[in-house]
């Protein structure tokens, strides 16, 4: 199965890959200027995340879906967007973690999709 397009990995991994905990990380980053975007701030920090090894990153309209073998990774990733966030302009950085740290099996974002879609009356 190859990876949607949107979907980025980090660099070596096959989509098969095993991951145990998903977090999804969303940042709102004020800074000094008098419009609302966010895109330049929010870009920076997806791309500093993109850049750790130890996970999977999804950009979406409203967070990055991570999906990592350790919790450490996450925590990492928070940081790194955080870091990209003020080094890219932002003031003050106000972030929401989700994080679904399974212990009793291994399971994929996909998979859970799937779960639920067989789940839907058809």
């Amino acid at each position: 199965m190859t990876a949607p397009p949107y979907q980025l990995l980090y660099p070596g991994a096959s989509y098969n890959d095993v991951m145990t905990v998903h977090a999804e990380i969303s940042i709102v980053p004020i800074s000094g200027r008098h419009d609302t975007s966010m895109s330049k701030e929010v870009a920076a920090a997806f791309d500093a995340i993109h850049k750790i090894r130890s996970l999977k990153a999804n950009l979406t309209a409203l967070g990055t879906q991570i999906e990592a073998k350790d919790i450490g990774s996450v925590l990492q990733a928070v940081e790194a967007a955080h870091q990209a966030a003020k080094s890219a302009g932002a003031k003050r950085v106000i972030s929401t973690v989700r994080i679904d740290e399974r212990l009793d099996k291994t399971q994929t974002l996909q998979d859970k999709i799937k779960s639920v879609k067989r789940n839907l009356k058809k």
